[in-house]
Formats: C-alpha cells, structure tokens, sequence
C-alpha cells in the first residue's frame, strides 16, 4: 500500500510538471507599483490580486489590529462607489471577492469572468486612490471587527491557541501580537489615525498587482496604465520592524485556560525566516513528524500509546524569523504534561538518530504534490507571484522554490533538529480546561 500512495504522488508530480512552468511578465510603473501578468485561456475568467506589504508586524504596539482593520474598511467604498456597492459590483458580475490578513501582509483578490477585467482594474485602483474613510465607515467596521474575534477567538475550541503562543514566545519581536489585534486599541484610534496609515502603506510602491488568467497582455497593461498609472507615489517613509527577537537561552513555560474538555500541549521552537536553507529542512522535519497516517506523531503518540486525538507539526511560514510549532490534543484522562513527555520521547529521536531515507522521500512526495496544486488554480498562481515577488524578491520562484525543498538530505534534516529542536529555544504552552483553574 505504502508503494501505491508513494506511486500516485509520484504519477501526479510528474503530470504537473510535464504541464510546463508558468510564464509571466512583470514590470514597475513610474509610481512603484509592481506588476505580474500571466496569462491562461484555459477558461474565461481572471484574478486580480493586490498584495499590500502591510500586515500587524508593521503597526504600533499600541494601535494594533490595524492592519487587519483596513482588511475591512477598503470593502466601504470608494469616491466612485457608493457606499455597501462595492463587494456587489464584483458578486453582479458573477465573481467572487475577498481578502485576509497575515503578520506580514494584507491581500485583496477577485475572480471575475475575463470580459470584467477592466472593471476589476477601476475597483482596486479606486481602492488605492479614493477608499471611503469616515466616521461612518470606521463605527460600521469596529462593529465587524469585534464580532469576529468573538466568534474566532471567543466562541471557537482553543480559539486563542495560537494568539497565546505568539504572545509567550516572542518578548520584543511586534508578531507578539496576532493581527486580528485588540479591539480597545481600534476604538481609542482617531479617524485622521487610520487615514496617516492609509496614506502610509496602501499606496503603489507598497503594493504588487499580480493578475492572470483569460487575458490579453497588451490590452491589460492599456488598462493598467489608464487606472493605477495616475496614482501618486507615497511619500511617506513605509516602517519596517528592525527589532529582532533575542535569542533564548532558556525554555519558556505559560499556561492558558479555556472553555475546552481535553488539554492541548505546544512546543513552539525559534526557527529561522522563510526562504532560508534552514526553514526548508525544518519544513521537511515537521512533515515527517506529522504528515499522515504513518507519521512519527500520528503513529507514536496518537495510535500506539493512544495520549492524543491529534497530532500536529509544522514550520510556521513568516517573513522574519519564526516558529516551528508542535501541539497534540490529549486523549481522554491524558494531562498536558504526560502528553508533552510523549512528544518529546518522538522529538528526542529525531535529535538523536535523524530520520529515515524512506521517511525523507515521502515528505518529498507530499511537498511536490502539494507545491503543484497550489498552482491549481489561476487565483493561486497570482498569489504565489506576488508572494515571491514580495517575500523573496524572485517571482520565478514559483517554478523553482521546488528545487530547495528536494534538495534537502538526511543531513541537513539532523542537522537542523540538533541545532533548533532543543528545550532552552522552546516555548511550552499547556492549553487546560477551565474547570482545572485554582
């Protein structure tokens, strides 16, 4: 059966890349806006991407949750669209419109049928241009904003899993603090507060318009030219963090309690960013630890000693130096601390003994097959180009980044858990029912 799975990952691999790599063409405008264009007539429609280079890393300490605000706000309207118009525009056509928020970046997309891409083209440059930030705007938007950390964070089963990890593992470093952010920082904040940070980060050389699909590549930049060509360059110094998190010498332990029934227990390990030698062994080591039925966690902890429901792993994707994260949720009658022995018994083998030639070429099947079909889709091809245009400074990547993760070894991957995967690098977190509370 093993044979079989490893047979059809490989199969499916070689499909895709029998398809071809993707091509582009990308250029700046006069303004700074970066421009990705791909195009594909395989159906007929389009993605138009805008990837800002603003997420909660970027905000004031004491006016977080901004950068996740905005996520909101630039739905409102524009000078040209009246107000609760604007997501209807795209929905009439026929498309589908959205947007989310990371520590790291903000990201704004629409697929719409091919003869919509001018009108998509004269939305986001509306949105550049002359979003609708008012006081009307922001009241409606503080409202939407605080019934969505009540429903993620409040309402959902260990909700605030990962907000307390990043709060305990980092002390200076601003992804301390998650991007939904606090709500009471939003409502302290002064309407001329959120337009400095428009005026700051949502301008075309903070930005990157990534677009693909049943398009014209002449015709497109026409368009281009026409709505983003006129946009002024912002004139504002964009803020990037320079803080860096010190390096820990000694583990850190934090306990949390919740409306849950069975403990959780996570291990968070500083790892280096993203795009580094090190974070493509790291994401090689986590899919082993925790990628399917026969893997270390799954197998050990979760089947044969039976102290978790579920186990996971992997290498948080940052910007700057981030985390690799390991957590379980125990069995029934199981205490966060005997699972976390558990963990550590599967963690201390890899340390100890590296892994297995057999165990390395399953993760790279699994990485292939699932760095193919993030390229899918049309609306993931253009996130993609955006992301390693921004993040790696590299659009290419997106046929290439392969390459790094299947040439990782058996060293590197030993190597790697010696160096990162040790206590005094480590944040606890033992995640406990409420009732456990003294």
């Amino acid at each position: 059966m093993k044979k079989l799975i490893l047979l059809a990952s490989c199969i499916l691999v070689a499909i895709s890349s029998q398809a071809g790599k993707i091509k582009f063409v990308e250029y700046d405008l006069p303004n700074g806006l970066h421009v990705i264009l791909h195009e594909d007539h395989t159906t007929p429609t389009v993605a138009i991407s805008v990837l800002y280079h603003v997420g909660s890393k970027n905000e004031d300490p004491k006016r977080t949750g901004f950068a996740h605000f905005f996520e909101h706000l630039l739905f409102e309207g524009s000078k040209n669209i009246e107000r609760g118009e604007y997501m209807k525009l795209v929905q009439n056509s026929g498309g589908v419109i959205n947007a989310n928020t990371s520590f790291d970046r903000t990201f704004y997309f629409e697929t719409l049928p091919s003869n919509r891409l001018e009108q998509g083209l004269w939305m986001e440059s509306e949105r550049m241009l002359h979003a609708k930030i008012d006081d009307i705007g922001l009241e409606t938007q503080r409202k939407v904003v605080k019934e969505e950390k009540k429903q993620r964070y409040e309402n959902t089963p260990y909700g605030h899993l990962l907000e307390q990890v990043f709060a305990n593992a980092y002390t200076v470093h601003p992804y301390k603090w998650m991007p939904i952010g606090e709500a009471q920082y939003i409502d302290q904040a002064s309407l001329s507060e959120f337009m400095d940070f428009y005026k700051t980060f949502y301008v075309p050389n903070n930005a990157t318009l990534s677009i693909g699909g049943d398009l014209n590549i002449k015709q497109a930049k026409e368009w281009i030219a026409k709505y983003f060509g006129g946009i002024p360059r912002g004139t504002k110094e964009i803020p990037r963090p320079t803080v860096k998190e010190p390096k820990q010498t000694k583990e850190k332990r934090a306990t949390y309690y919740d409306k849950i029934q069975l403990p959780a227990c996570v291990m968070a390990y500083h790892v280096p960013a993203q795009g580094t030698p090190d974070y493509y062994a790291l994401s090689m080591l986590t899919n082993i630890l925790s990628q399917g039925k026969s893997s270390r966690l799954q197998k050990a902890v979760v089947d044969e000693k039976e102290k978790a429901v579920q186990c996971a792993a992997f290498n948080f994707p940052s910007e700057d130096p981030g985390l690799a994260i390991m957590f379980g949720i125990a069995g029934m009658g199981v205490s966060a601390d005997d699972l976390e022995k558990e963990i550590d018994v599967e963690i201390d083998k890899v340390v100890k003994n590296g892994v297995t030639a057999e165990e390395l070429q399953k993760a790279k099947n699994s990485t292939e097959n699932t760095f193919y079909s993030a390229n899918g889709s049309i609306l993931g091809i253009v996130e993609n180009l955006a992301d390693y245009h921004v993040y790696y400074g590299n659009a290419n990547l997106i046929n290439t980044e392969i390459d790094r993760y299947m040439k990782v070894t058996l060293e590197d991957i030993k190597r790697v858990a010696q160096k990162y995967l040790q206590k005094e690098n480590r944040m606890v977190l033992h995640y406990l029912p409420k009732e456990e509370q003294k």
